[in-house]
């Protein structure tokens, strides 16, 4: 096994790795219906590509995470690395729906497979050097890096393409450069993958035919370890209604944004500078995360504080319906700034306990337990979401996802009261610049 590296510098080449992973995803995000609409496909069909993906993520979350706990972080990091990269570079060449769908597919295993290893192969590592070691200063540079390049990603993504059509530029070249772009960036993060993440843990060679039964006993182990843990059990509670909430702003907010401001171009730039505004306020707030939790001194009160910072966001979305044009949009932005950065402080709170909670032989089960059932919730809520707007419009939907989301703080007092040692909170320190710069 390699030389592991210390906690402080394992957070940093986790903060790096993250950031690395999503700013592909905010890269392309902006123009992948764009692209797929102006290569000649119809929204049902867009519908159907997109299905493929949510489907194969949904599928192959909890095997994937098995998968790394049987085999190894580094290993299954990198294979996440290779799907997407060759996603990327499919969805930039595709001209017909079944090659789309083929980019679809294939991102959707990179984004099962990439779920758990990473968090899981800090969080090991740091426990392999010193397994009383902080592990919430590294969480929150990791959401920060996450956050941060998602910003980043969207407004180069957004705003690229019309940057090159103004200088000349063909069209259809304008919108393939951020998938290209994040292609480049995925393959970056695979030389990165394979040099900076050291197995923590000494694993036993085993032959495909060995890992494939391994896994499904692997991923039994953390099902029966959530049905029997109450911890887990409330945690996994506020994510799903966390992905409610995102489901019910992330369909609803970019129509109202076009009618905001008269047109689906503009609304687009719009969403796009939005959607940069709440990922850079998540990554202010969880680099601030430990320094707040100075105040809360819990991991557990931590959680609450950001869950209802995020409730106050979405409940002032709601309201921003009242308001028009410019000030309006301005609203929401701020609604977004304030939806993200609670977010922000919660994420580093939930995936210390999480990860508390599990051992390291089931560590990226358990995180992918909790991704599935964020992404099962935003399954399962998008159609009622969809018919309750259309006849009541957004705002009983925000303000029903807010009013979840601040009942689910509940369930963190529940996880305090179980859990009543404080942990002694780490010095803060500035997030790496890694983490400013890279559901």
């Amino acid at each position: 096994m390699s030389t592991l590296p210390s906690p402080r510098a394992a957070a940093r080449r986790f903060a790096l790795v993250s950031g690395l992973t999503w700013l592909p995803v905010g890269l392309h995000m902006p123009v992948m219906v764009l692209l797929m609409t102006h290569r000649g496909l119809d929204l049902a069909t867009i519908g159907l590509v997109v299905t493929v993906h949510s489907v194969l993520v949904v599928a192959l979350e909890l095997p994937t995470g098995a998968l790394s706990d049987a085999l190894g972080r580094r290993g299954v990091q990198v294979a996440a690395a290779a799907f997407n990269l060759v996603a990327l570079a499919v969805l930039a060449a595709a001209h017909s729906p079944w090659l789309f769908a083929l980019s679809a597919g294939l991102k959707g295993v990179g984004r099962a497979l990439s779920s758990g290893p990473a968090q899981a192969w800090y969080v090991d590592t740091v426990h392999a050097t010193d397994p009383r070691g902080d592990l919430r200063t590294g969480l929150s540079w990791g959401h920060s890096a996450e956050a941060g390049a998602l910003a980043v990603g969207v407004l180069a993504g957004g705003f690229l393409p019309l940057g090159l059509r103004t200088v000349g530029w063909d069209e259809d070249l304008a919108l393939a450069v951020p998938p290209i772009l994040a292609a480049v960036a995925t393959a970056v993060l695979l030389v990165v993958v394979i040099v900076a993440m050291p197995e923590p843990i000494e694993r036993q060679r085993l032959r495909l035919v060995e890992v494939l039964a391994a896994t499904p006993r692997t991923a039994m182990r953390g099902i029966r370890l959530a049905i029997g843990n109450p911890i887990l059990g409330l945690i996994f509670a506020v994510t799903f209604a966390l992905g409610v909430m995102l489901n019910a702003i992330e369909l609803l907010t970019p129509g109202r944004l076009a009618d905001l401001t008269g047109g689906a171009s503009a609304g687009t730039a719009g969403y796009a500078v939005v959607a940069a505004i709440g990922f850079a306020a998540s990554s202010a707030g969880s680099a601030a995360a430990p320094l707040v939790n100075r105040v809360t001194r819990t991991a557990p009160r931590l959680a609450v504080v950001g869950l209802l910072v995020t409730a106050a966001g979405v409940f002032a979305l709601a309201a921003s319906l009242m308001l028009n044009g410019a000030t309006g949009v301005v609203t929401a932005g701020a609604a977004y700034a304030v939806i993200f950065a609670g977010l922000g402080l919660l994420g580093p709170a939930a995936s210390e306990l999480l990860n508390n909670e599990a051992a390291a032989t089931e560590r990226a089960t358990v995180i992918s337990l909790d991704s599935l059932v964020l992404q099962l919730a935003g399954t399962i809520s998008a159609v009622a979401l969809m018919r309750l707007a259309a006849s009541a419009g957004a705002g009983p939907v925000w303000g029903g996802g807010g009013g979840g989301l601040a009942a689910s703080a509940f369930a963190y007092l529940a996880v305090g009261r179980r859990n009543q040692v404080p942990v002694p909170a780490p010095d803060p320190a500035p997030a790496p610049a890694a983490a400013t710069v890279s559901r």
